[in-house]
Formats: C-alpha cells, structure tokens, sequence
C-alpha cells in the first residue's frame, strides 16, 4: 500500500471517525489528527445529558435522510453506504453495546458519554493516530502541482501532508471556514440550530421541570410546525416539540432575530371545538368538582391550573359555575395558546449549527472538495444539520467514514 501523510483537522467525532477509518483502511498512511484544545472529544462528553446519544435506530436510509433540515438530498446516497446498523456495528465490534430507547435515541448500555470517548481514543490509539492535542491549523497552503498541503501549525511548525480532512465543527469563528474559503468555497453563514425558546408568561412561571407527552407547535406567519414532547423550563419552552421547530426554522428564526408568537396545543388530539365539547361533557359529568383539581384533556394540573386562570375562571370555581364563554376561552387555551418568543438558549451544552460549507461543492461519495483536490469535509464544517435524537452524530460517523476511507484509497 502506499505510504501517505494525512492531516486531519479537529477532534471531534467526525474528525476521530475519519482519522480512524483512514488509518485501519490503509495501515500505510500516516494519520496525524490537530486538536486546537486540550480536549478532544467534549461535545461527545457533554452529549446526551452525559449519556451521548450516538444514533438513531432508523435503518433506512431515505427515511433517515428527512430528519435533516439541510443535507437531506445529499445524505441520502451516503447513508447507504454508511449509516446507523453500521454505526451500532462499528461500536459493538469495538466493545460497546448501544441500547434504543422507545423514541427512537442510541445510548451506550452504559448510559455514560465516557464509553464513547474512551471507545474512540482506544481506536485510534490502536489504529496508529497521532493525536496533537493543543496544536490547531493556523494556515494551509497548496504545493506545487497539487502534490499536497503546507499545514502552519499554532505552535510555529510546519508540515506536509497528502491529504487534509477538515472537521472543525461549525462555529463561525474556526479556523477550518477560513482555509475552505481560501480555497474557494462558498460558507453558508452559521446560525444556531438545536435551541430552547425564552418565553416569560404568566402562565409557564414557576412551572419548571412540567412536561407534556406531546404538544404541537407552530410559529405563527410561517409554514413552521412541529408536535413532540414538551418541556416547561426557567427560560420558557423545551423539549422536542421546540427543538425540532428550531432545527426547521433556524435560519428563519435568525431572521426574525429570535422573535416571533409560538402557538401551542397543549393537548394535539382535541381542537378548541372539540375541547369545548369535552369541557361541556365534563361539566355535566361532575358539576361540583373543582375545575382544577380535574383535567378532562389530559394536560398537567399545575399547567392546568394556569391556563383556568387565564381563561379568566377562579382556581376554586366548580365545574357547575363555568359558563358556556368560559369554556370556549379555555378551550383556547389548552388548543391554541400564543406566546411570545423574545429570545433562544442553546439546547443543554450542545451546539449545533446550520450553515457552512456549500453541499454542492463537495462529492458525497468521498467528501471530497470538488474545487480543490486532496481536500476533504466532514461534520458540521458542511451545511448539513439533525434534528435532535441522534442524527447529528450520525452525519457525523457518516461523513467523517467516507473522508477516512477515500483519504485511504
């Protein structure tokens, strides 16, 4: 086999999972991966609550491919060549089993975001990586006749590679969007993804932690909805009903500079008609009952209590008190709740973006630049995002797989 010099550039899970399917696929190559931090691997860490959610068990891969809001058509041929079922076999044959949660989500049978961290960094050691940790990429030049690149390093070195896999994640300020620009690509502009929504309202105040098995969302004035489980927080709204909104939306929601009335059904399988004829039922049904302490529509009573008082009706009034208006106004407000958005937070520590390298200037098949030969992308370096439960690390492994093999051939 051939012997090559390949630089990889990013610790992340694209970056290991390319530097590592290079190196077992041509044990020839001389894989070096640049860390800019001394800690490779922290969004794995922090993923997931601590657990790292590593995939989802959708097995097919055009199914998979639309729960990305951008990159769908793109990923749809990778993932056939490379998707989850691989991903679960790649980590088992590694010593790690993946269990599946009803929704859907890969965790380590662990439940520990370590098991992965230490998976990678035992496969790499084993496949001959060089790990450079505090050492990033200040500058890329192109040798002559396209025989390489002349990495700068932030230490003061230099070196040489054949080949260069870039895989710095998708923050607006790193050094990978520089050096693809510089070759020419087109950078999408990077804006936040996988976000929680700041509501303060009376009605969510002090209801930290509430949650709802499923709601649905819409962002009033745009085609944007969703339904999920939701989650009440300090900060306003969470869960997947508003993350997979914001995933959706994020560039529109850039726009609108994270202001905008989210619309809420709290209980998706009633509409205000026909929540208002259960309301109607249940007042015949048990008219000296306290409107609060029973819900027929099966939202949470703390949040339940809320919307009785902002439907205008006392905590304490029976069921037989409750006028026909009444019941339409919380009719309303179970099925069709405004609230104003005035703000976002990251979802926990994870960071995801929209936006990056333009999907047209890359060959999926090897990820390959199609501007500059010898270059390769992987990760959130490309315009290409999840929805939240596992699919962003799965275009992760994905594309970092395929760099790795082509940066081998």
């Amino acid at each position: 086999m051939i012997q090559r010099h390949i630089g990889v550039v990013g610790g992340g899970a694209a970056g290991f999972f390319g530097a590592i399917a290079c190196a077992e696929a041509n044990p020839a190559c001389i894989v070096t991966l640049y860390e800019a931090t001394a800690h490779p691997l922290a969004k794995v860490k922090v993923s997931g609550g601590g657990r790292c959610n590593v995939t989802h068990s959708c097995f097919e891969p055009r199914e998979l491919a639309r729960r990305y809001p951008r990159g769908a058509r793109e990923l749809t041929g990778a993932f056939s060549r490379f998707q989850p079922r691989d991903t679960v076999a790649w980590f088992e044959a590694r010593g790690v089993a993946l269990k599946t949660e009803n929704d859907g989500r890969m965790f380590p049978v662990t439940d520990n975001s370590q098991t992965i961290v230490d998976c990678l960094l035992g496969a790499a050691r084993q496949a001959g990586v060089k790990l450079r940790l505090q050492c990033g990429v200040k500058s890329v030049q192109r040798l002559p006749d396209d025989a390489g690149f002349r990495l700068t390093l932030t230490t003061g070195e230099t070196t040489t590679v054949d080949r260069l896999l870039l895989a710095t994640g998708g923050n607006r300020s790193n050094a990978g969007f520089t050096v693809a620009q510089q070759f020419g690509h087109t950078i999408e502009p990077p804006v936040p993804s996988l976000f929680t929504f700041h509501i303060d309202d009376p009605r969510l105040r002090e209801l930290a932690g509430v949650s709802v098995e499923e709601a649905a969302t819409a962002v009033t004035g745009t085609p944007l909805k969703e339904r999920g489980p939701m989650l009440v927080t300090h900060w306003g709204l969470s869960g997947p009903a508003v993350l997979k909104l914001s995933a959706w939306g994020a560039r529109l929601l850039a726009d609108r500079a994270y202001r905008f009335t989210l619309r809420v059904n709290w209980s998706p399988r009633f509409n205000t008609e026909t929540a208002r004829a259960e309301l109607e039922r249940a007042r015949a049904a048990e008219p000296r009952k306290q409107v609060t302490t029973w819900c027929p529509l099966g939202v949470p009573l703390r949040l339940w209590e809320r919307l009785v008082i902002a439907a205008g009706l006392s905590p304490t009034a029976p069921w037989t008190s409750v006028p026909n208006a009444a019941l339409r106004a919380l009719a309303a407000q179970v099925t069709e709740a405004d609230f104003v958005v005035s703000g976002k937070s990251l979802f926990k520590e994870e960071f995801v973006t929209c936006g990056g390298v333009r999907l047209a200037e890359v060959d999926f098949r090897t990820m390959q630049s199609r501007l500059a030969p010898g270059l390769y992308f992987g990760g959130e370096m490309l315009d290409l995002d999840g929805i939240t439960g596992g699919f962003n690390f799965q275009a992760a492994w994905t594309t970092g797989w395929h760099a790795g093999r082509a940066m081998a051939e």
